[in-house]
């Protein structure tokens, strides 16, 4: 009977260091939205680069809102909002602009000033 007690605390102790299942899907998830935060973030940059390459594109310049993906323009003091998702979704892939549709409002934008 000795033994198997050392037996069971050895199992609690191997069932505590490995990562469960729910814990490694909140893992991924978390890499996913960055990711898919990311790769978004970067097409919208290379069309407004594409579009007008004077321009300097600055990603997060400040930690981001959580779970928000929105577009800035920043002319000296002035802030102009090109792009919100906060309101938009689910689903989710609404919360993320069309790279044209970006480009439209900065050029309207761009002509206001």
């Amino acid at each position: 009977s000795g033994r198997r007690g050392t037996k069971r605390k050895a199992e609690v102790q191997a069932e505590e260091e490995k990562p469960s299942v729910k814990e490694k899907k909140q893992r991924g998830e978390e890499e996913n939205k960055q990711e898919v935060y990311g790769r978004n973030a970067e097409e919208v940059k290379s069309a407004l680069l594409a579009a007008h390459p004077e321009l300097t594109v600055v990603l997060n310049p400040e930690k981001p809102r959580r779970n928000s993906f929105e577009i800035t323009l920043l002319d000296g003091d002035k802030e102009t909002s090109l792009w919100t998702g906060i309101k938009k979704g689910p689903p989710r892939k609404l919360k993320f602009p069309q790279p044209d549709i970006v480009v439209a409002a900065l050029q309207k934008a761009l002509k206001v000033q």
